[in-house]
């Protein structure tokens, strides 16, 4: 770890630390020039030599240190305040005498190394498996039993030992409190109108759920067989008509999922992503998809479509370098199911009247996640956009024989729900909430996709790409702060767009508490209370008929 030495001149020995302790320090002096010019000094390391036995609570207001050296001397505890020196890199404490360790050592995340060598240490608080950005753990010379030296004399000890430590902490956590409702609207009751829910969730799939990834998260906790209780407890609880989901295994999907929420009374329709027609079934059944579950005394399934972006990618990269090189690899999807309403989906319909079998067409989407492709995620978005005009233009023709009178594929509403891993303030929201998005917008990365975009997408305006969808975004940044949260990485990417023509939000599902956070010090997701580092959306829509007069229902 590199070392920054202080600017910074020492005239005396420092008097705030007991028995006639010593402040060493390694200097530089700064320079006349420097100070004159306005400098200021600073420093970010301390060595305490001088063969002290305690620790002066001042110590531990020196917040702003990343390395606190405090070897050779005659310390026999470690005061609890230690978990005070929350920006600690490095804590040395080794040749002491220190015969225990405070719990909240664990406390200090960002620890890269921590030498305890060399006391009295028989055990080791279990807090220490927290510390999961710890690369160097010093524990040579103290009396500790033969089980702990023995996982950490192996290859990778360190890494071994802190996940053996964790995994044995006990939880005290409580569990979060339920999510509010926030209401929206009120219902309208003078016309005809299908109230339903709408979820979408992305359920980290196995593969993805490793220590690696989510080294602050037990081993146990990450395991599917116990996710998948939390995750299916949790989409039984809020028992949405429209369940999406993202990064669903196939396994998962056929041996799970589909049988336990067909017994809810729902059916479901699933697509792994792209490569899994190119592996054997033995590895397939591991590849992550998308899945639609739509509940069946409200909806009836016309027809399932997959949107396979490397596909349009490639159909439409005509030899550009970029299309081929950026987009048409990532094989991510979007999977729709153009439903219509049954008979008991409506609410102040005419008893007399025939009723209405609403066309619907649901879209759910997992588009690629690296920031640095964010031209990648755009495209697909894009290519998305329009692969559901021509849906709706083949549907309006696959409802015409099932007898039903439509003609414009306006008639078809829509809902667009997903993780497309982009902010706000990115061009793919943009894009989805305004309609439209500048041809030379950031985030195509100055790259030259134009003459290939405008071969497949509509520019009804000088230097903008557009759509004719009329969505609007069901969440905010108001309402939730972020829709995924882990230790890197905390904010909105998750999304339920919803036709703001013909469909009003009567209310949803507000954030998890940010007091059950900040109170028990929950650093990032999955956690054992959390059954996946995305949190569920839930949204309560009255959707009104955009048909023309009574339809025949006919049901395939």
């Amino acid at each position: 770890m590199p070392r920054n030495n202080p600017k910074e001149k020492y005239e005396s020995t420092s008097q705030m630390y007991n028995s006639g302790t010593v402040l060493s320090k390694r200097n530089t002096f700064m320079s006349m020039e420097e100070q004159a010019s306005g400098k200021k000094s600073t420093w970010s390391e301390l060595e305490i030599t001088g063969s002290i036995r305690n620790l002066a609570p001042s110590l531990f207001q020196m917040t702003h240190i990343t390395r606190l050296g405090l070897k050779n001397n005659c310390l026999h505890r470690i005061p609890p305040d230690i978990a005070s020196l929350v920006n600690l890199r490095n804590l040395d404490v080794s040749h002491n005498k220190l015969r225990s360790l405070p719990a909240e050592l664990g406390e200090l995340i960002y620890l890269r190394e921590l030498h305890l060598g060399h006391n009295l240490l028989r055990i080791l608080p279990y807090e220490l498996g927290k510390l999961f950005n710890l690369m160097i753990l010093g524990l040579v010379g103290n009396p500790l039993s033969k089980d702990i030296m023995t996982i950490y004399s192996e290859p990778n000890g360190t890494q071994k030992l802190l996940t053996f430590m964790l995994d044995n902490l006990q939880v005290t956590t409580p569990s979060p409190p339920p999510r509010p409702w926030i209401p929206l609207a009120r219902p309208t009751n003078n016309r005809p109108a299908c109230i339903f829910t709408v979820m979408c969730y992305n359920v980290l799939c196995d593969k993805y759920a490793t220590r690696q990834m989510y080294s602050y998260c037990p081993t146990w906790a990450l395991n599917w067989d116990y996710r998948k209780k939390g995750i299916l407890e949790e989409i039984q609880h809020y028992s949405a008509d429209i369940i999406n989901l993202q990064e669903v295994e196939m396994d998962q999907f056929y041996n799970f999922f589909m049988p336990e929420l067909k017994a809810q009374g729902y059916n479901g329709i699933y697509s792994p992503k792209s490569r899994a027609k190119h592996m054997a079934e033995s590895e397939r059944k591991y590849v992550d998809g998308c899945a639609i579950f739509y509940r069946t005394s409200k909806f009836t399934l016309v027809k399932e479509h997959l949107v396979e972006f490397n596909q349009l990618a490639m159909a439409s990269a005509d030899g550009l370098e970029h299309m081929l090189n950026r987009v048409m690899p990532k094989d991510n999807i979007g999977l729709a199911a153009l439903l219509q309403t049954t008979e008991s989906a409506w609410d102040n319909a005419s008893p007399d009247a025939q009723y209405i079998s609403q066309p619907i067409l649901v879209c759910t989407a997992h588009i690629h996640w690296d920031p640095e492709f964010c031209d990648v995620k755009l495209i697909q978005t894009m290519m998305l956009g329009n692969e559901l005009k021509t849906i709706l233009d083949e549907s309006v023709q696959t409802l015409r024989s099932n007898n039903m009178n439509i003609n414009d594929p306006n008639n078809i509403q829509v809902v667009l729900c997903g993780d497309f891993n982009s902010l706000p303030d990115s061009g793919v929201i943009e894009f989805l909430s305004t309609g439209r998005v500048s041809q030379d917008h950031k985030d195509f990365k100055a790259l030259s996709y134009k003459s290939c975009l405008e071969k497949v997408l509509s520019c009804d305006k000088p230097n903008e790409f557009t759509h004719s969808f009329k969505l609007a975004s069901a969440y905010n940044d108001e309402i939730m702060p972020f829709t995924n949260y882990t230790f890197e990485f905390k904010g909105i990417i998750d999304y339920i767009f919803y036709a703001k023509n013909s469909m009003t939000p009567l209310g949803l599902l507000g954030p998890i508490s940010q007091d059950w956070i900040t109170q028990n010090k929950v650093i990032g997701c999955p956690h054992p209370h959390v059954y996946s580092d995305h949190f569920p959306l839930l949204v309560e829509l009255e959707m009104v008929p955009t048909i023309s007069g009574p339809m025949n229902g006919i049901i395939r």
